[in-house]
């Protein structure tokens, strides 16, 4: 009797940690001063890079009750990986590795994981029932080198194949795991050990994909020759033999092994500049999958398999650096691409903008990040300027009671007077914009006088840069120029510190406006290489405007997250009047708008005339109406098309 129909695609099982990946370049370990925070391990590389491809994917592992457990549990929900099997340790910390990128031989890492939490999977940590709900489970070298990890994996391999479903074995060897290396040898990649080859060899009776490289194909297969191993491997396993050759490719071994390796299934490589070998297996284990799991020939899982792994191994870190299905397609549709594949500009947005967490089909924002403003209405009613920190702090309460914790709500807040705000806005799952450009600014400078890139990588992530220009399309050539300069500089900082970029324009103040001024301002930011997030833009109620910005966009960049409207201290009535246009462009998910709401409230507790919870009861009924107004006029536009 066939096996009944699957739920997802596979479920990985074993390692998975925080990676820690120097951020300087070139060097030695002992010589890099900061580091990006990653999900490491292969495994669950693994499950993240499927994910991405369109599989779907689960993982089966132990993290620490932890800052970092809960940061790879959250990111695996954000990847679409399910977490059913992800069992939280109370007793041992989640897995570290240190790692750096030194020449394109040497990647010097250091691992942390004594006694460290995915080492302790037991068997009762296995669902059978939820290994049964899966096409395959993959499982990896490293989770064989103790007695409880080994019995889960076995464990999981019986029920897996008592179920009918596939089991994948990517061999992963990694010495120092073993006990074979010193512990500062973690980027050894080979040692021969008998004990180990015969742990190994044990598995592969169950085995219906065998993916390494030559040294792990060595170790499993107990030769240091590489025909030899895979044929010592062929004698206990029928599986598709799949070796991986760097640069060269891979080579696959469906039936009986010949006496040279170009003689199996070639995978030519592609010829790309190598900037980190670490991920690029996981990636290709995960491309492998995408066509095996699918019932693709092998020559086609082989070609899916070296491009996902090309794709890494021009980047820095292994899981975000993970290709989603659609750059892979745009990778092997356009040969003309670059050797340094991290130049190639339409393939880094594609992947920017198809990893980025939660779509936003709505979005509702008070903007209270106004400075010079706020300061001019304190000094107006001879006000503490200290109070303005309390004024949207309350602010802050005002959105959340009305929100309660609807993440298409959000603020924008700046680090000036709303640094308390934004510390509460950390435990919410609000949408958070922050302001980098110095108020009323033309040609735009930056608040902060040093290094923007350095001011906004000590912002947490979920921060969006929000940055207001001055913009006509009649600018003198100078002041566009010195602008453009700018915004150049910050979008580059934003994608080095993997901050999403909103950029608000406003153009009437300088000019006449047309149907096309905007769509004209906004063209001629894309033609900066400049990739916006978002956009905050003039409302209007001319639907010309609307489409000819549309058209503008959708041009230039088909993965914008979208528009939010702005007020410009319009009447709240105007305001929502214009709604009806705005909505009626589907780029537009809804508003961020300031002293529409919050002036004449301020104005009053300024004054001393109304009390912290009169300011926020006036703030949350304005804001309300702007919500109802929105909601209203986007279900009209869905009603009319």
């Amino acid at each position: 009797m066939s096996a009944p129909e699957a739920e997802i695609d596979v479920i990985t099982i074993g390692r998975a940690g925080i990676d820690l990946y120097g951020a300087q370049v070139g060097g030695r370990l002992e010589d890099m001063g900061s580091f990006a925070k990653y999900v490491g391990g292969c495994p669950a590389n693994i499950a993240i890079g499927s994910a991405r491809l369109g599989l779907s994917s689960g993982i089966i592992t132990r993290v620490g009750d932890d800052h970092m457990g809960r940061f790879i549990s959250e990111q695996m929900e954000r990847e679409g990986v399910g977490t059913q099997g992800i069992v939280v340790d109370d007793e041992r910390l989640t897995g570290l590795v240190i790692l750096g990128i030194r020449d394109q031989e040497q990647f010097p890492l250091i691992f942390y994981r004594e006694n460290c939490a995915d080492m302790a999977l037991c068997v009762e940590d296995i669902d059978p029932k939820y290994i049964a709900s899966s096409a395959s489970i993959l499982v990896t070298g490293t989770h064989f080198s103790k007695p409880a990890p080994r019995d889960a994996c076995l464990t999981a391999i019986r029920i897996a194949k008592d179920a009918g479903r596939k089991v994948v074995f990517d061999i992963d060897y990694r010495p120092v795991l073993w006990g074979l290396t010193k512990p500062d040898r973690g980027e050894d990649r080979f040692v021969t050990n008998e004990e180990v080859t015969h742990v190994l060899q044990q598995i592969l009776p169950d085995c219906d994909l065998v993916v390494g490289t030559e040294e792990e194909i060595h170790i499993l297969g107990g030769a240091t020759n590489t025909i030899a191993a895979i044929k010592n491997i062929r004698r206990d396993t029928r599986a598709l033999i799949v070796c991986k050759r760097g640069p060269l490719g891979c080579v696959a071994f469906e039936d009986e092994i010949p006496d040279r390796l170009e003689d199996g299934i070639d995978g030519e490589g592609f010829p790309v500049e190598v900037f980190n070998v670490l991920g690029a297996g996981d990636a290709f284990m995960s491309g492998f999958l995408k066509g095996w799991l699918r019932g693709a020939e092998t020559a086609e899982c082989c070609r899916l398999a070296n491009a996902a792994g090309a794709i890494v191994v021009s980047r820095h870190g292994c899981a975000p650096a993970m290709p989603t299905e659609l750059e892979l397609d745009y990778f092997l549709e356009n040969n003309a691409r670059p050797v340094r594949l991290r130049e190639d500009v339409q393939l880094e947005n594609i992947h920017w903008s198809t990893t980025r967490a939660m779509n936003y089909e709505s979005l509702k924002v008070l903007a209270i990040d106004h400075r010079t403003q706020l300061e001019d209405l304190a000094r107006e009613f001879d006000a503490d300027i200290g109070r303005l920190d309390t004024l949207k702090r309350l602010a802050f309460e005002g959105v959340h009671e009305i929100a309660q914790g609807d993440p298409t709500f959000g603020v924008l807040l700046d680090g000036r007077y709303g640094k308390r705000a934004l510390e509460i806005a950390a435990d919410f799952p609000y949408w958070i914009g922050r302001p980098v450009e110095l108020p009323g600014s033309r040609p735009l400078a930056f608040e902060q006088q040093g290094d923007i890139g350095m001011e906004i990588s000590e912002w947490p992530l979920n921060h969006v840069v929000k940055c207001l220009l001055f913009y006509h399309p009649d600018d003198p050539d100078q002041l566009e120029q010195a602008q453009q300069r700018q915004l150049i500089r910050l979008f580059d900082a934003c994608r080095r510190t993997r901050h999403e970029l909103l950029v608000e324009i406003i153009a009437s103040k300088h000019g006449e406006c047309d149907e096309t001024t905007t769509a004209s301002v906004i063209r001629k930011i894309y033609s900066l290489g400049v990739y916006p997030d978002w956009w905050k833009l003039e409302p209007s109620n001319n639907d010309g405007v609307w489409k000819a910005i549309e058209t503008a966009i959708l041009e230039n960049d088909a993965y914008c997250r979208g528009i939010v409207v702005l007020g410009l201290s319009a009447e709240e009535n105007d305001l929502i009047n214009s709604f009806s246009a705005a909505a009626r462009c589907h780029l537009v998910k809804g508003f961020a708008v300031g002293r529409t709401i919050f002036n004449g409230a301020a104005k009053h507790w300024l004054a001393g005339k109304i009390t912290d919870e009169e300011l926020k009861s006036e703030l949350m009924r304005n804001f309300k109406r702007l919500v109802k107004g929105w909601d209203a006029a986007k279900q009209a536009a869905r009603e009319r098309n």
